[in-house]
């Protein structure tokens, strides 16, 4: 009897580890972590199943889905059709955001600092190099900008949210684009690296004088200052849900090959011009097709459920058009060794 106590014991310990196993895993883009883990606690609750994710950066996430150690990667930088088909894979976008420049500067509150594209290119390139500078003091004429050194903060990982900030400096600065370039990561004219959001965050509110650049749920979160931007339409911007809405309103996901889409500098008088989606990669065959359902089955449930806790992080949840464009993907590209359907 107690011999079959004892392997009683031994199954069941075994089985619970084998349900901890099923749990989805991910890794990638630190710009969506804040809403995964809040759609993940969510997720748990209502149906048992957990998501271990690893919120390593885009490149990180690109390169562990593709060496197929996580049941999904996720990256802020769409990969292009062909990259798609070279590494059997498709992506589609889960929730879209922005990028915002973040600063410390005592007795200057958030949203008092303006800038346009163009001074965030040439203080990143190192030309700017004081806040009192008299390009930053001509369109804020309002606020009293001190003296003081500009210690600029940039990624040190490969990541996504640099690659929507420096997009969007290619895209307004001619030197940028010809002398640094966009990519998940880049040579940096000048500044110190932090890792993930939470390292360039921590870093800007620890040195006086600083400047870096977070995914906006990290500045919300930790109460860092926010600058407004200039968008392409002329008009002085606030970062919040409402501008990220306006920049993902001309989004046209139909005619995007390989849902590739990149939403820096989005006309509109309201648009954010700094916005991007952030996307999950998968491979079409796939050799776990359970853990390839579970994925489907929790990305399911929170375009139908997630929505209002994307909102209160001030992410843009996808519209249902794109939600029926992406179930569309699932059917049509994801399958078994066999061939057979996962969707």
């Amino acid at each position: 009897m107690r011999l079959k106590k004892i392997l009683f014991t031994v199954t069941a310990v075994t089985l619970s580890t084998l349900a901890q196993a099923a749990d989805i895993t991910g890794a990638g883009a630190t710009f969506p972590y804040p809403l995964y883990a809040k759609w993940a606690d969510a997720y748990k609750k209502a149906t048992g199943t957990g998501l271990n994710y690893q919120s390593i950066g885009s490149g990180g996430g690109i390169k562990q889905i593709t060496a197929k150690t996580v049941d999904f990667g996720a990256s802020d930088m769409p990969m292009t059709a062909e990259e798609l088909d070279k590494n059997g894979l498709i992506q589609f976008p889960a929730i879209m955001g922005g990028d915002v420049p973040v600063y410390n500067i005592k007795g200057i509150a958030s949203g008092q600092v303006k800038f346009t594209g163009e001074l965030l290119a040439d203080i990143y390139l190192g030309k700017i190099k004081k806040w009192n500078d008299p390009a930053l003091v001509a369109i804020n004429k309002d606020v009293k900008l001190p003296d003081e050194a500009i210690s600029v903060v940039h990624r040190s990982d490969g990541s996504g949210t640099t690659f929507i900030w420096v997009n969007y400096l290619s895209k307004v600065s001619p030197e940028w684009k010809s002398k640094v370039g966009e990519g998940t990561s880049v040579n940096w004219p000048t500044g110190v690296g932090g890792k993930g959001n939470e390292g360039v965050a921590s870093y800007v509110q620890r040195i006086n004088g600083a400047i870096g650049y977070v995914e906006y749920a990290y500045a919300k979160q930790n109460k860092i200052a926010v600058g407004k931007v200039r968008n392409r339409e002329g008009t002085f911007v606030e970062p919040n849900i409402e501008t990220f809405k306006a920049a993902a309103a001309g989004a046209d996901w139909a005619r995007a090959q390989g849902m590739y889409l990149i939403l820096t500098d989005q006309p509109g008088k309201t648009a954010w011009p700094i916005s991007g989606a952030s996307f999950i990669l998968m491979h079409k065959t796939q050799q776990k097709p359970e853990n390839a359902k579970e994925v489907l089955k929790f990305f399911d449930w929170a375009f139908a459920n997630g929505d209002d806790m994307a909102s209160a992080l001030d992410y843009v949840a996808m519209p249902d058009p794109v939600v029926n464009l992406i179930k569309a993907q699932w059917k049509r590209s994801l399958r078994d060794a066999g061939g057979a359907a996962l969707y």
